[in-house]
């Protein structure tokens, strides 16, 4: 008997806007893209899968270049049996993984499955446990970024979440362990797709999409945006900070930030004031929003951005905040990019939400980060930094290179308020009203002039130098310069074992 050639159609799937070939090319640069292992087919005997013949499996393999660099990547086609990943469509991803880490160039991988090959039983569980094998093998070596074009559904979910970024596309792409007929018949709740792991959940609720796009092509785009501002593997060797353009100072940041200590402002704003002209590339940007982390350009070069973000509930540090700015802080540390934090937050998040939700641990995440990353680290106190959060944040103590405050930085173990209530609160009972109010800002202010100011952390070596607003991009990019060829010597161990 002849066996049946199922071949891709030349029309996108239901529900997309390219076929998987016209991903590739879209993703590459003209003319770039090299296809592999196009004749591969499955082994498979059972429910009829003998008698056909499906060339490539379902999926698209391949290398080229992306902006002039060489890329490896795969593209899932769910015009062949829904996409499901089998025995011969997992060997092929796992083959270009292998490929792409022997070559020291990044993974792209474009995911629009309907799962595991049911027909192939547990071969193609199988497959999904290499490809998750090499995700981690690959972490920290190679960049990783997966673009979700379709479904991404039970295990196939973890692959995803194990690599570097994660793109969705609005109304259309989805991911979730287990769908909304077993969430309806294990707990009798009525969800839709979208409700359940669409773009717009993981991209603001529970973050595991770093960026939701509006269609395809912008996810596309975004990942060949994303693949701009990181180096090939962990192994390039860190850019130099020349000041090639001149000197260029910043003296409108001074109206930006507030003078009041508690009128709130857009970080962005900063970051678009002291860095190269629309240079930020924000990561998980609906996300987590008190703080802001993504890649900037400094005169060209690109650097970790991790800044408090007082727009947002003062600027506060919380669970979603640790966990976003930790996970972006281990990514720069692996792939030897610098990290710059502008700091401006009144502390932790109080109450028993936050701490029944494990803020400890995930604050722990945070200190962890800062204190395990190697590469060269700068931090500009902009504003207020309280107590445990002026440690964790980028802090000398957590082995930060270069401090730096402006003039009207707060630095203290609490804002003043909060210290007279406490310090004073004898002194101040019974007065009369008119009284205490006056005594309340005369211990005010000598708590200020005591503690709440750049100068007593400059003297104890804490803070290298206060600095005119005028000056930060200077500073940062010499200061840069100064320490680029950094070595760190760390203490022998197979890894350590960070709080989950």
């Amino acid at each position: 008997m002849t066996k049946k050639t199922i071949t891709p159609s030349a029309e996108p799937q239901r529900g997309a806007e390219m076929t998987a070939r016209e991903r590739m090319e879209f993703l590459f640069d003209d003319g770039q893209f090299f296809e592999i292992d196009k004749r591969v087919n499955h082994r498979s005997e059972f429910f009829g899968l003998n008698e056909k013949n499906i060339p490539g499996d379902g999926v698209i393999t391949g290398y080229g270049k992306v902006n002039g660099k060489t890329v490896y990547a795969y593209s899932q086609d769910r015009s062949i049996l829904g996409g499901s990943l089998g025995e011969a469509h997992a060997r092929k991803i796992c083959k270009i993984m292998d490929l792409a880490v022997d070559a020291g160039c990044p993974i792209v991988g474009l995911n629009d499955s309907g799962g595991a090959r049911i027909q192939e039983g547990i071969d193609a569980l199988s497959g999904y446990g290499e490809i998750f094998l090499r995700n981690v093998k690959a972490s920290g070596v190679i960049p990783q970024i997966s673009v979700l074009l379709g479904p991404c559904a039970g295990g196939a979910v973890y692959s995803p979440a194990l690599t570097d970024f994660v793109i969705m596309v609005k109304d259309k792409s989805y991911m979730f362990v287990t769908g909304p007929k077993v969430v309806k018949a294990v707990t009798s709740e009525d969800v839709t797709t979208e409700e359940l792991g669409g773009a717009s959940i993981h991209g603001k609720v529970s973050g595991v999409a770093n960026f939701v796009s509006p269609n395809e092509a912008a996810a596309l785009e975004k990942a060949r945006e994303i693949l701009s501002y990181i180096p090939q593997n962990n192994c390039e060797k860190p850019s130099v900070f020349e000041d090639l353009e001149g000197s260029y100072e910043t003296p409108s940041l001074d109206s930006v930030i507030p003078e009041s200590a508690n009128r709130p402002y857009e970080v962005r704003d900063v970051v678009k004031e002291i860095f190269d002209t629309d240079s930020f590339l924000e990561v998980h940007d609906s996300f987590a929003q008190n703080i802001r982390v993504g890649f900037a350009k400094l005169k060209g070069e690109t650097v970790g951005i991790v800044g408090n973000n007082p727009a947002v509930n003062a600027g506060v540090a919380c669970i979603d905040s640790s966990r976003k700015a930790a996970r972006f802080i281990r990514f720069c540390d692996a792939f030897g990019i610098p990290i710059v934090s502008l700091v401006d937050t009144p502390g932790f998040m109080p109450g028993t939400k936050q701490e029944s939700g494990g803020i400890i641990l995930h604050g722990s995440k945070l200190v962890y980060a800062y204190c395990e990353a190697t590469v060269p680290k700068l931090t500009i106190i902009m504003r207020k930094s309280y107590g445990g959060a002026y440690i964790c944040f980028g802090s000398k103590h957590v082995g930060t290179d270069y401090v730096f405050a402006f003039p009207r930085a707060e630095i203290a173990v609490m804002g003043a308020q909060g210290a007279v209530e406490i310090l004073y609160a004898k002194a101040l009972k019974g007065l009369p009203s008119e009284e205490a109010e006056k005594k309340n800002k005369e211990y005010v202010d000598e708590y200020n002039d005591m503690f709440a100011n750049p100068n007593i952390a400059a003297a104890r070596g804490y803070v290298d130098a206060v600095i005119d607003y005028s000056e930060a991009r200077n500073v940062l990019s010499s200061s840069l310069n100064s320490i680029i060829n950094k070595r760190k010597t760390t203490l022998p161990k197979k890894h350590g074992n960070i709080a989950t």
